[in-house]
């Protein structure tokens, strides 16, 4: 049995599909690895089996993030306010997976509605990285990248809010997948900041998250913003990148990053060189100030979005209070996290009158400005590529005494989020933390024009292929 988890999606599908694997039983060998759960990765977990059914994902196990609405299934964002709740309807991603023939394997754990870099603000405790279980995975998707990084589901999805997807897909040694914002209907997908999020994929290999992204997108009439991707998405086989010109941002590339991850950041440009491609540092002037804009516009957007959680409709509500005021106040206080919180007041704040203009309205001069930025890079450029996070996986606490320091570790994902350009993470290599450590994954993110994800995907397999990553969690001292 343990012979069908080191297959690929891709693998499994096709062998499923030919016979020669039967659905259930290759669902029921990820189920009883999901079992084995010691990452805190799952909230909840398929009890019973699964029939073959038709379709590109036939008998496919997929894990969930806990931010998917999923019918008769726990469902909690990973915050106290919404334990137990099961939802009355499934949210279009997840139901498209099933229609390709896929299956819940279980529900993962998750920073509080999205909010964290860390996966350490759960409601439910912090998600563990499986190559150190010292270390965090990376968030908001922590549990999702954990499960696949550790070998307790096949693949997964999660949402990119600010890098959510990408970086803990960096620092778990996987692939991430963060589509053009439109790609994929986020009906059903519980919202922290709308203009920002989107569903993605985490997969072992670009393939697997080609396949994911083919079940996935597609326009939704419950969702005006979705669009979908012409012509669909295949799976890729370019093995070159000659003719493709690469652009190094130099505002990002100067600021701080682990000697590690510039290292193998440095090595993986000459392995683009050497398959042909041509690498040039290009100007994103407004792009160093993503951070401070995304620290504006999702702050305000949550805390809109989070009004709906009062004690009235759904979720808890806190027990003794004396007028409907007082429950509000009760069942936020108790049952939203210290970093919610901290967001909810903050957008409250820069959306106060006297501040909208001078925060808000500014922030997204600054988006519109990135945007532009990158559409200028674009009309010379096939791709722009940088690290995906300054730094290897860091240390359980180490930051969470530090909200801006914690912030930073999505330096390099923020940008795109704010243009709502795709990018992917692929792992390029180990490197160790600044001070010393155990070797820990790097990612490399690859970044491409708006709905460009085929060409995106063809780069990402050829420069994959090359790099030859095979590394996995090991068994040493928090391994």
């Amino acid at each position: 049995m343990s012979g069908l988890l080191e297959l690929t999606v891709a693998e499994a599908a096709g062998r499923i599909a030919a016979g020669e694997i039967a659905a259930g039983e290759y669902f029921d060998a990820w189920r009883a690895a999901a079992a084995g759960d010691e990452l805190n990765a799952y909230l909840w977990r398929a009890e019973d089996g699964v029939e073959g059914t038709g379709g590109p994902l036939a008998g496919i196990p997929v894990a969930v993030k806990d931010i998917f609405c999923t019918e008769g299934v726990p469902t909690t964002a990973g915050s106290r306010i919404l334990a137990g709740y099961a939802p009355p309807y499934t949210s279009t991603a997840v139901r498209r997976l099933g229609e390709a023939g896929a299956r819940v394997l279980g529900k993962t754990n998750m920073d509080e509605f999205a909010m964290g870099s860390s996966s350490e603000n759960s409601a439910f405790g912090p998600v563990l990285n499986p190559w150190d279980r010292g270390r965090v995975p990376g968030g908001s998707s922590g549990g999702s990248a954990a499960a696949v990084g550790g070998g307790l589901a096949p693949c997964a999805i999660g949402t990119d809010t600010g890098g959510s997807i990408r970086q803990p897909a960096s620092l778990c040694g996987i692939v991430g997948l963060k589509p053009t914002y439109g790609a994929i209907s986020r009906y059903g997908m519980i919202a922290f900041a709308s203009s920002l999020d989107q569903c993605g994929a985490l997969t072992r290999d670009v393939t697997d998250a080609a396949l994911l992204l083919a079940a996935l997108q597609g326009r939704d009439p419950c969702d005006s913003t979705s669009v979908g991707i012409e012509g669909g998405v295949e799976a890729p086989s370019r093995e070159d990148l000659k003719g493709l010109r690469f652009a190094v941002p130099g505002e990002l590339a100067r600021d701080a990053i682990d000697s590690g991850v510039r290292a193998v950041f440095e090595a993986t440009l000459e392995t683009i060189e050497r398959l042909g491609g041509a690498i040039t540092e290009a100007p994103l002037p407004h792009a160093e100030h993503g951070i401070s804009a995304y620290y504006v516009i999702a702050p305000a957007e949550a805390s809109s979005n989070l009004a709906r959680y009062d004690g009235v409709r759904y979720g808890m509500r806190a027990e003794g209070a004396g007028d409907l005021t007082e429950m509000y106040e009760k069942t936020r206080a108790e049952g939203f996290g210290a970093e919610v919180k901290r967001r909810i007041m903050l957008g409250t704040y820069v959306l106060s009158s006297g501040y909208y203009d001078a925060y808000y309205g500014r922030a997204q001069r600054v988006r519109t400005k990135i945007a532009s930025d990158f559409a200028a890079a674009f009309a010379e450029f096939d791709f722009v590529v940088t690290p995906t996070s300054p730094s290897v996986a860091f240390g359980l606490g180490e930051k969470t005494d530090d909200p801006l320091a914690m912030y930073m570790s999505d330096f390099f994902t923020v940008p795109m989020s704010l243009a709502g350009l795709p990018a992917i993470s692929i792992p390029a290599g180990l490197a160790e933390p600044d001070g010393g450590g155990p070797r820990l994954p790097v990612g490399f993110q690859i970044v491409a024009p708006a709905f460009a994800e085929q060409r995106l995907l063809e780069a990402a397999f050829a420069l994959e292929r090359e790099i030859g990553f095979d590394a996995k969690p090991g068994e040493g001292a928090g391994g």
